[in-house]
């Protein structure tokens, strides 16, 4: 789910009851929380059955204002606990503070949450490397979890190796680049030789580097064809070709420029 697109109470109810899907992503900032919970009750999917990821906006960094904001998001989901709670975006727009030592204080809060309970792990959302490596000075627990753009215009592979490197799990969103890959012409050429959508290939590409995928659609049938990913392989060079097409562009949110 995102606040792009709008929310689609249809949509989730068949990813859970068609599809099979287990993961629902979504966050304060999309506004769907409280809708989340009424389609998760029409689904009849258990709550241990399902992995639950929201996210904290700027607004409630700090360390009270975290603890208060995830139960707040807890009583709109309409659940005890969170399977993964992120910070969403690294820069704190908090006046006479640096950056830096709001995530810290935020980090802090995230740390009591995960060791109650409340949260069962936790972890970072647009995250750089200069973000972790402060993050990892300042705080006792390295993030479980980063979340950030990666589709085939957007593939920061040094990222990638880092997060690998400290167990960190990477996990991508916006595999189509908003849409913006499916018109190119490698992806067209390799969807009509596997006879696959454009969609799938991207899908399959990301998750062939090694990359959790997080596609997303406010449509039952886009939900269905983006689960169909898992009966068929790329060949090697047909993921270079993928791989080569890394041009540095977001379609989302660049924090390159945060401190």
């Amino acid at each position: 789910t995102s606040h792009r697109g709008g929310y689609s109470h249809e949509a989730v109810v068949c990813a859970l009851q068609r599809c099979g899907i287990r993961h629902i992503d979504t966050a304060k900032r999309y506004g769907c929380e409280s809708l989340l919970q009424k389609a998760i009750k029409e689904s009849g999917v258990k709550r241990e059955d399902l992995w639950i990821t929201t996210k904290l906006w700027y607004n409630d960094y700090g360390y009270e204002n975290t603890k208060k904001a995830c139960l707040e998001s807890c009583e709109r989901l309409g659940v005890e606990y969170l399977d993964l709670y992120l910070i969403h975006w690294p820069d704190a727009h908090v006046p006479g503070k640096s950056n830096r030592e709001v995530r810290a204080e935020t980090w802090r809060a995230m740390e009591e949450l995960y060791e109650k309970g409340l949260c069962r792990s936790i972890g970072v959302s647009n995250f750089l490397i200069s973000h972790l490596e402060q993050l990892k000075e300042d705080c006792m627990i390295i993030p479980h979890v980063n979340q950030v753009e990666y589709h085939p215009f957007q593939r920061p592979q040094e990222l990638v190796d880092y997060c690998r490197s400290r167990d960190i799990v990477f996990e991508g969103y916006c595999p189509l680049a908003k849409g913006e890959a499916l018109s190119h012409p490698a992806v067209i050429q390799l969807a009509k030789k596997y006879g696959r959508t454009p969609a799938q290939i991207c899908i399959r590409w990301s998750i062939q580097n090694g990359i959790v995928t997080i596609p997303k659609s406010t449509r039952a049938e886009r939900i269905q064809e983006n689960c169909k990913v898992f009966d068929f392989t790329l060949a090697e060079e047909d993921v270079e070709i993928l791989n080569g097409m890394h041009d540095g562009r977001h379609v989302s949110w660049d924090p390159s420029l945060i401190v």
